[in-house]
């Protein structure tokens, strides 16, 4: 304690100013001449009260500002500088109290000294001393750590995350990579984490298929930057890559240019398609849901459940088999255009109008679909999506699919996890889904299969511990049930017009206006327990973000889980032992 009663003190950098009113919440400090304030410094001042203890009121600065004392006209300026008027310079801080102890809510005295808040004390302004367990997420302007309470990531408390910044500057999808790093390498899951997986959806380029390769420009100040984190700089240990088939390709070879090991492709076969009820997800946009035809989609799943049995790798329907999924399509729509048949497929009080706006959309999904529901490949050869067999890292590569797959593979796969969660009946170990673009699958308005699974994960996934990292360039955009669940909220550079918006109220004006100007690797946090969000700046990735940044692969990546399951096999392989070419 020193000398001016302040517990665990710094640098002594003012006094409580008294000529703006001081509150409890709020209040300004006059800066010492020979000391400064920034924004996002915290600060701490000491209250005393006649017989009770002195209060402690800390906060962090959400305002500078600087003026004359002594002049009356904007032109004094002038004379001011040249020595012809007296007047001096003084700056003050805004400082919104984030902590007050004992709570006691009472303003700061004017004139009470006012200490740069160091070491436990800005720990404890920060609530980092009451986290039990706590999530490095970077520095703060001072250069010390800025951690995340994991109470509100896990479940404990509260669990989601949304992430919202202009696309290519506010580095969404590279800060959900860092704090799934830290998550998992930090120690804060303690033996969970072993067991705890990540699902991350790849949607544009291969910048996320590299992330167990280290950076070859990692240099020694990143290294040091982890170190200050307690994180050690190294790539994702255990990792693995799912992408599409190619295009025309009767192998199955996955549709990927720049890694060429540890890549496996994913697809669906045309029974699991008919008996597993995926063909909703063929109409996975939010306009289908809008349409009478969600009738006959409805109808036409439920018949396919009933009546398809799998043949050789395809499906048999009323004794005709069907080896494609354009096969699939030719004969759902014969079936429709048949009146003897529609009935029985599309129910009998749909209108013609209504089959034949169904058709079309089925008829344009052919050139969408039909690399990932085939017919033509082996079902024995693991092909399916499935976090609870693959590495603790899953990539799942979209970027080269066109809009309607994207949304297909994305639908099928949350909800094949969340089934698979919901079967566990248990919230451990931890799923983290990380989805850019959220505002597509997601978005305010309609409704849609995929929007569903989503909505699903925000209000029941902390139960079952499934945690949406959630990445969009429009929060305002995103559907409100997804945004409220979220316990923690991240803002990168933001759109003028964006940061206006009534969803990015919890940041002060001062940050809202730093939005429209931060740099990349500069996100703003808020968390449930700390009521100012905090500006933090985490380091650059210690793995490759793209191929020209890889350095040498990790041994285990050099397999697929195909090659994995069985020596023998040939990526692409029908399944007899015949096509095996010894």
């Amino acid at each position: 304690m020193n000398d001016d009663g302040v517990d665990g003190p710094g640098e002594l950098v003012g006094r409580v100013l008294g000529t703006a009113d001081a509150t409890p919440l709020q209040f300004w400090t006059a800066v010492s001449p020979t000391s400064y304030l920034q924004l996002d410094d915290v600060v701490v001042t000491r209250r005393e009260l006649p017989d009770r203890e002195p209060v402690t009121i800390a906060g962090v600065v959400t305002q500078v500002r600087a003026r004359h004392e002594g002049a009356q006209f904007d032109s004094d300026v002038f004379a001011i500088a040249d020595g012809m008027l007296p007047a001096q310079v003084q700056e003050a801080a805004e400082i919104t109290t984030t902590r007050v102890d004992p709570e006691l809510y009472v303003p700061p005295s004017p004139g009470a000294v006012v200490h740069r808040a160091e070491g436990d004390a800005r720990a404890r302004a920060l609530h980092f001393d009451r986290m039990e367990r706590r999530i490095p997420m970077g520095t703060g302007r001072d250069g010390v750590p800025v951690y995340l309470n994991a109470d509100f990531l896990d479940g404990t408390r509260g669990a989601h995350v949304s992430i919202s910044g202009i696309s290519g500057v506010a580095t969404k999808t590279s800060f959900a990579t860092f704090l799934l790093y830290s998550v998992f390498r930090s120690g804060v899951l303690g033996g969970d984490a072993v067991n705890a997986k990540a699902l991350i959806f790849n949607v544009k380029g291969e910048d996320l298929l590299f992330l167990d390769h280290p950076n070859a420009r990692l240099d020694e100040s990143t290294r040091a930057a982890y170190a200050r984190l307690g994180l050690d700089a190294a790539a994702f240990p255990d990792v693995r890559v799912h992408a599409p088939p190619r295009v025309g390709d009767a192998t199955g070879t996955p549709d990927v240019s720049s890694r060429l090991s540890g890549v496996d492709s994913f697809y669906w076969t045309l029974d699991e398609f008919c008996a597993d009820r995926l063909l909703p997800y063929v109409f996975a946009d939010a306009d289908d849901e809008r349409q009478q035809y969600t009738m006959v989609v409805h109808s036409v799943t439920a018949h396919l459940a009933r009546h398809a049995q799998p043949a050789d790798g395809g499906v048999s329907i009323d004794g005709t088999r069907l080896g494609s999924y354009a096969d699939l399509v030719d004969h759902i729509v014969e079936q429709l255009n048949d009146d003897e048949t529609r009935g029985d497929w599309a129910g009998s009080a749909v209108g013609l109008g209504t089959v034949n706006a169904f058709a079309r959309r089925l008829i344009g999904s052919k050139k969408d679909l039909s690399r990932l529901i085939r017919g033509d490949l082996a079902t024995r050869r693991p092909h399916r999506i499935n976090t609870v067999e693959s590495a603790q890292v899953t990539v799942v590569d979209l970027h080269n699919l066109p809009d309607r797959a994207q949304r297909f593979v994305v639908g099928v796969t949350l909800k094949s996890e969340f089934e698979r969660k919901e079967k566990a009946g248990t919230a451990r170990p931890l799923l983290f889904v990380v989805l850019d673009e959220l505002n597509k699958y997601a978005p305010r308005e309609g409704s849609s299969p995929i929007k569903e699974v989503l909505l699903d994960i925000a209000e029941r996934g902390r139960s079952l511990g499934v945690i949406l990292v959630g990445a969009q360039q429009t929060a305002s955009e995103v559907e409100r049930r997804i945004v409220t669940n979220s316990a923690v909220r991240v803002v990168g550079r933001l759109d003028p017009a964006e940061a206006s918006r009534p969803e990015y109220g919890f940041l002060p004006p001062a940050q809202r206006q730093r939005a429209l100007l931060a740099k990349p690797g500069t996100m703003f946090v808020n968390q449930p327990d700390i009521p100012v969000p905090l500006c933090l700046e985490f380091p650059f990735p210690a793995w490759a973000t793209r191929v020209a940044e890889a350095g040498p692969a990790p041994t285990q990546t050099l397999r697929s889980i195909t090659q994995a399951a069985d020596p023998f096999a040939v990526v692409g392989s029908g399944g007899s032992d015949d096509d095996i070419p010894f």
